[in-house]
Parts: structure tokens; C-alpha cells; sequence
């Protein structure tokens, strides 16, 4: 793996290890912020190993369902998970007005760490098979 996808999986790390923090600290509203995050970097990583850069969010989004969804290598659930943690982060940086569950954080943490952990290990496999 190239040290630039090491640099954005060992980021999404960093920002999971955050999310549980934040969770335990007691807010849940930051840790699914950070749990998105997570997800994100991953992401980032997938695309940039077929050479592929983004600036907006939905469009790495889009673009992780067309080139790694549609092509096999990852689930509908992985994108679901993706695109309801945008939404999440969303209702926990900018919704002000109610309290963000702290069981839907403790998910959003828990499907983060799953799906970095996806991201990494198909790098980590294609990576040795691509010239």
C-alpha cells in the first residue's frame, strides 16, 4: 500500500479512536461526526488508489457506489452505512434543538469501525495484485 492510502486508513483510525472519546466523554452528538469522518478517510483512500480526488463529500459518496459498490467490492450496506453517516454527522454538527442518542452514536462508532477495517484489509489485498 502506497504511504498516501496508509496516511488516510491510519488517519480514519485516528478519528475512530476519537469517536469512542467523544462517545465516553458524553457526546454522542461529536462522536458520530467523527465516526462519519472515519468512514470518509477510508473512502478517500479507496478512490485515490484508482487515481481518483474529490472535493465535495456527495461526490465521494456517488463515487464510492459507482466504482466499488457497482463493480462487487463492497456492499449496499457499506454504501447505506456511508451515506446514513453523512446524514448523521450532518443532524449531530448542525442540529442544535435536540439531543443525539447516544445508541445511535455507539452504531454509527461500530459500523465506522467495521467499514475502515473492510477498507483497509481490500487495500491491503489489491494492493499486492496491482501493477
Amino acid at each position: 500500500m502506497t504511504p498516501d492510502l496508509e496516511a488516510l486508513i491510519a488517519k480514519g483510525r485516528r478519528s475512530l479512536r476519537a469517536s469512542q472519546r467523544l462517545l465516553d466523554e458524553g457526546d454522542p452528538d461529536f462522536a458520530a461526526s467523527r465516526a462519519y469522518y472515519a468512514m470518509f478517510y477510508a473512502v478517500e483512500a479507496l478512490l485515490l488508489s484508482r487515481g481518483m480526488t474529490f472535493s465535495k463529500h456527495g461526490a465521494v459518496i456517488a463515487a464510492f457506489g459507482q466504482h466499488f459498490v457497482k463493480a462487487g467490492h463492497f456492499t449496499t450496506e457499506h454504501h447505506a452505512a456511508l451515506r446514513n453517516a453523512f446524514d448523521e454527522r450532518n443532524v449531530g454538527d448542525y442540529d442544535f434543538s435536540a439531543a443525539f442518542p447516544r445508541e445511535a452514536a455507539q452504531r454509527l462508532v461500530d459500523q465506522a469501525e467495521a467499514f475502515v477495517n473492510d477498507a483497509d484489509a481490500f487495500l491491503r489485498r489489491t494492493s499486492d495484485t496491482r501493477p
